[in-house]
């Protein structure tokens, strides 16, 4: 097979850097606040019981130092973040804004409302925040780790190298240094330089997620696909839900000839109708090489066909059950057994107990659209997304619009998301679709473009689009070279 790049495997680091974001002092203070003893006692209890999963002790624990300090700044930025680690979203967002209330230039406090904005508003977005920031604290190394994680993932690679140096003329000993330059390395197709600075940063060893995927990159760069399989494998055990690491390790376990394994583990999760379409070619594929040929065929064409584009609540298969949350699985389990009432009135109660979680609203608006009622799933969705706006629920509002008939909104919606997130191919590819209805086919070919270049390019129907573009614009270079590429990749030669 041809190499097989997912489209969903961008490196994405500017959401897991801020490390050292709550440090303490050695001075009796919490990021620079002053606090009694009594109070950093408190502080120290409940991030341990935060780590541990104990959110309600947690809580239990920052109720008892408001009690005796209400008004420091250092004290509502932890709270923010036990609040958005516990999915109350708008309240993370009111414990934020307290914070700069009391401290209009408090690091934390701005730090955490610019972390705030890139969830709710895009990459972009939260440029300003970060650089209003940083005209106040210059020097501020988690400030500047996460605007030059944003930086990478917006895809501006020597803007955020020299974030980095700065980052380094900070404090040459902080493992982001090392870390942001590591995920740099991997980018450029140098994974022994990647390897080493992850070495160096220590963050691999310490079992930060994000490392690990940066250094299974870069051991798949190198063909130790099986010591890349390992770590992801582990990986995957502590993050269940997490689909990117889902892939590579399919990927990783796929170029190790790892065929049976692969279909005992995927296969039931490649035949849902929302699994992923390059874990269900992969699992085609090992179908294939085990001489499984009517297996084989059905995941190979039902790969090609892709997502259908539409919402789809679903059951949840029994090996699955685990990796999805208790609401999720209530919420599917209704819908496939058809109980459109009994849905309604579970998913109001879910958002009369969490109006302020943007996880609970966004599912409810799944529920809303499961029954046909799109104008409450706009609403919950949008205000979902108010809070926090992941690609996957900006997919759904944008596939509602069009569902309601206003397709204005929707490309509207789709265009801001190409722009605030321009290495998310799905998106690109999506939007090159739209552009093709409308006969703009330079468009199709920019955006086509700049998705095989983050790694889309075996994909037949991406493949067909392009050589389409490049028809009608004339270009007869790009006709012959995207003819042969959909002929090495269409499945008749797959499967030949």
């Amino acid at each position: 097979m041809r190499k097989l790049t997912p489209q969903s495997l961008g490196l994405c680091v500017g959401a897991v850097l801020a490390l050292s974001a709550c440090s303490e002092g050695s001075d009796g203070s919490i990021n620079g606040t002053p606090m009694t003893f009594e109070v950093e006692r408190l502080v120290e209890d409940a991030r341990f019981e935060m780590e541990q999963g104990n959110l309600a002790d947690a809580g239990a624990l920052y109720d008892q130092a408001l009690a005796i300090d209400r008004e420091n700044p250092a004290l509502w930025v932890d709270i923010a973040r036990l609040r958005y680690r516990g999915g109350e979203h708008v309240g993370a967002l009111e414990a934020a804004d307290f914070a700069l209330e009391l401290d209009t230039q408090f690091a934390p406090a701005l730090l955490m409302r610019a972390q705030l904005v890139r969830d709710a508003y895009g990459l972009d977005a939260s440029l300003t925040w970060f650089e209003s920031a940083l005209a106040l604290h210059p020097e501020n190394p988690d400030l500047l780790a996460e605007y030059a994680g944003t930086l990478g993932d917006l895809g501006r690679s020597k803007d955020m190298l020299a974030v980095v140096r700065t980052l380094a003329e900070v404090d040459a000993s902080d493992p982001r240094v090392h870390y942001l330059q590591a995920v740099l390395a991997v980018r450029g197709n140098d994974p022994v330089l990647a390897s080493s600075l992850l070495k160096r940063s220590g963050m691999r060893e310490a079992g930060v997620p994000s490392a690990i995927v940066v250094d299974a990159l870069g051991e798949m760069q190198q063909g130790n696909f099986d010591t890349a399989a390992t770590s992801l494998d582990d990986l995957l055990a502590r993050q269940p839900g997490n689909v990117r690491v889902m892939e590579l390790l399919a990927r990783a376990m796929w170029l190790n000839g790892r065929d049976r394994e692969i279909v005992d583990r995927f296969a039931a999760r490649a035949a849902a109708d929302d699994a992923s379409p390059y874990v269900t070619m992969l699992v085609g594929r090992s179908f294939e090489r085990l001489g499984q040929r009517e297996r084989a065929n059905e995941f190979i064409e039902k790969a090609y066909a892709g997502r259908s584009g539409n919402i789809a609540v679903l059951g949840v298969p029994d090996a699955l059950r685990g990796a999805v949350p208790e609401p999720t699985r209530t919420v599917r389990d209704m819908i496939a057994s058809g109980n459109a009432s009994g849905t309604r009135a579970y998913t109001n109660q879910l958002v009369s107990r969490f109006p302020g979680s943007s996880d609970i609203l966004a599912l409810s608006g799944d529920a809303a659209f499961a029954r046909g009622d799109t104008v409450s799933a706009l609403d919950l969705y949008s205000r979902a997304s108010t809070i926090r706006r992941p690609w996957p629920l900006t997919r759904k509002i944008i596939t509602t619009y069009r569902a309601a008939g206003d397709d204005d909104a929707a490309d509207t919606l789709l265009i801001r998301q190409v722009r605030s997130e321009p290495l998310n191919t799905e998106a690109l590819v999506m939007f090159a679709e739209q552009s093709a209805l409308n006969n703009d086919w330079l468009r199709v070919a920019v955006l086509l473009d700049n998705a095989i270049a983050n790694g889309a390019g075996n994909d037949p129907k991406l493949l067909e689009l392009r050589l389409e573009a490049a028809r009608s614009l004339g270009n007869e270079a790009d006709v012959n070279k995207f003819a042969n590429r959909l002929a090495q990749v269409s499945p008749v030669a797959f499967l030949d």
